[in-house]
């Protein structure tokens, strides 16, 4: 086979516009650009306005992560302010991320991704009786008559009938790549409808708690809604939560617990288990470097170590050392520009902490539709963070690595066990499926958490304690005239950092360092590879035209290029428009 350059543009079934070069030479994949194709200028927007109002601003950057940035926006402030919430606050603050995390994860999966493995087509030559029986023997889900199943395959049967696929259209269905049997395909077909009826229940939890879902409220110094011990309706949309809605929340975390159990952890394994070559490290390894942020404290968000999900990273795939992480440190957490279509006024070998970053315009890329990148110059609208120089991965994967390595014990339990069923080291996680399993496994941990966390605030409720806003410091003339906060945030996707310097109690400047920014950045002045560039590097295609190996790495990382890249200025006027022929 020749040397060819395969681009994907744009990457579908993820948020945002992504563009993935990839060169081969004898159809493995040698080098690879990863290129965001739309400019960022959120930050600018939040300059001058009232740090309180931070979060409803930066929620609006994700319609699929409807909270993460609103909580790393209100804990940057917090941090700037030194502002403790009340116990109450922290437990609905860590139902409501929960919730995202479940939420998102299995639709991720079946909705995004699924499809690199479920060939939906070939769901139609399954035996409704045969997938029955296979369902069956994994799982005591409800859902696992022939009759459901049949019911599923006419529903398929008639979208390809009429020649139109509807939702599963566009795949590259029929790929010698895909490897379950028709049976597991039917099953996967269904579960994928049933998620799409389960997520619209679940998805209330945050309309109990934030009053509405998509972008719930928030706010600086605790939660957004009241707590009442009386009796009337309570519920979505209301601002205080009775026993009537905590009995809804309730009911919403046992219908959590049951699809991840009955459907999700089953499923995972039963795909893992055909693709058991994916989880081979020269399948989507990437750089072997992992951070966290943290999340889910405890015991305040000042105490870094009452962190269900620590805080740290790991260098070289070496799970013996977690080695310590800063956000507040200059020389640890900075971004660079040097194959980015940014400028700094040091200069675009300069690496600048988010405290003094800089978001400056300085678009010298060819004009859309173009042919290729260039790697030896701008390549992208997202900058490249680096970690004491380092290049990172975050997500599920380095946090369930992060745990494992802590000896999180509910965590090494699991990836044991699953690991174990598939006959598997824990290496094997240095991968594409890795990831997926990832996903899965902390999806469990964090639903099993869930009821913990409902428990304890239950208990202070019993108790008398109903307190869900801290007011000090709430009024600006308390405040000092120059302060600085870093929010952390484990998003779904991975390390979320906002970084706030208020002055004169207003924003002079805000950073947001998102999941996606570390993931999909480009080349660093050292030329170091992100994390997406280098998990790519190793793939063998088999069919260039149907590039169905790199969508499935690239998918594993759950890409948000919308978290790294917005179209406006302070103005809200258009800056660069992007087409795809």
């Amino acid at each position: 086979m020749s040397n060819q350059t395969i681009v994907v543009d744009p990457v579908t079934r993820i948020e945002g516009h992504l563009r993935i070069e990839a060169e081969t030479q004898n159809g493995r994949i040698t080098n690879a650009l990863s290129s965001g194709t739309m400019v960022r200028g959120l930050e600018i927007v939040l300059q001058g306005r009232d740090p309180r109002d931070a979060w409803a601003f930066t929620q609006r950057i994700c319609g699929v992560c409807t909270l993460v940035h609103a909580i790393a926006s209100v804990r940057a402030v917090e941090d700037a302010l030194r502002i403790e919430i009340p116990p109450n606050a922290q437990l609905i603050r860590n139902l409501m991320i929960g919730a995202q995390y479940i939420h998102d994860h299995v639709m991720h999966f079946y909705h995004l991704h699924a499809l690199d493995w479920v060939d939906v087509v070939s769901a139609l030559d399954a035996d409704p009786i045969a997938t029955s029986e296979l369902a069956q023997s994994i799982s005591d889900y409800p859902r696992s008559s022939p009759g459901y199943f049949r019911d599923v395959l006419r529903k398929l049967r008639d979208f390809v009938e009429t020649g139109q696929l509807g939702i599963f259209a566009k795949g590259y269905w029929g790929h010698p790549a895909y490897k379950l049997p028709a049976e597991a395909n039917l099953m996967a077909v269904a579960h994928y409808l049933d998620a799409l009826e389960w997520q619209r229940e679940v998805s209330k939890l945050h309309a109990i708690f934030g009053g509405k879902n998509p972008h719930p409220n928030f706010l600086v110094g605790g939660a957004p809604v009241g707590i009442s011990v009386h009796a009337e309706a309570s519920g979505v949309g209301q601002t205080t939560v009775n026993t009537t809605g905590l009995q809804k929340v309730a009911n919403i975390i046992d219908q959590m617990r049951t699809f991840v159990d009955q459907v999700y952890v089953p499923d995972t394994l039963a795909v893992a288990s055909f693709y058991k070559d994916w989880f081979n490290p020269g399948h989507g390894e990437g750089i072997g470097n992992f951070m966290t942020y943290g999340d889910f404290p405890t015991n305040g968000m000042f105490d870094p170590s009452s962190l269900v999900i620590p805080r740290g990273a790991i260098l070289n795939h070496d799970l013996s050392t977690i080695h310590e992480v800063d956000l507040h440190a200059e020389g640890e957490i900075q971004e660079f520009i040097s194959h980015s279509w940014y400028e700094y006024e040091g200069g675009k070998q300069a690496g600048l902490h988010p405290y003094d970053g800089e978001t400056q315009l300085a678009y010298d890329g060819p004009e859309p539709p173009y042919q290729h990148l260039d790697m030896d110059a701008n390549y992208s609208w997202l900058k490249a963070p680096r970690w004491k120089g380092h290049a990172m991965e975050v997500g599920p994967l380095a946090r369930v690595l992060m745990l494992y390595a802590s000896g999180h014990e509910p965590t090494v339990d699991l990836a044991n066990y699953a690991l174990g069923q598939l006959d598997l080291p824990i290496e094997a996680m240095f991968s594409t499926m890795g990831r997926v399993a990832a996903r899965t496994l902390e999806t469990k941990i964090i639903a099993d958490m869930m009821d913990g966390w409902f428990t304890d605030l239950n208990a202070n409720i019993n108790a008398g304690d109903t307190r869900t806003q801290n007011s000090e410091k709430w009024s600006p003339g308390s405040w000092p005239r120059e302060s600085r906060g870093a929010g952390y945030m484990e998003a779904p996707r991975g390390a979320l950092g906002h970084w706030v310097v208020i002055k004169n109690q207003k924003i002079a400047n805000f950073q947001a360092v998102v999941p996606t920014t570390w993931l999909a950045s480009p080349r660093d002045p050292e030329g170091q590879l992100g994390p997406y560039e280098a998990a790519l590097v190793g793939h063998d295609i088999h069919d260039p035209a149907q590039p169905l190996e790199i969508l499935r790495t690239i998918h594993s990382f759950d890409p948000c290029l919308a978290c790294a890249v917005h179209v406006a200025d302070e103005n809200g006027n258009e800056l660069v428009k992007v087409k795809v022929s």
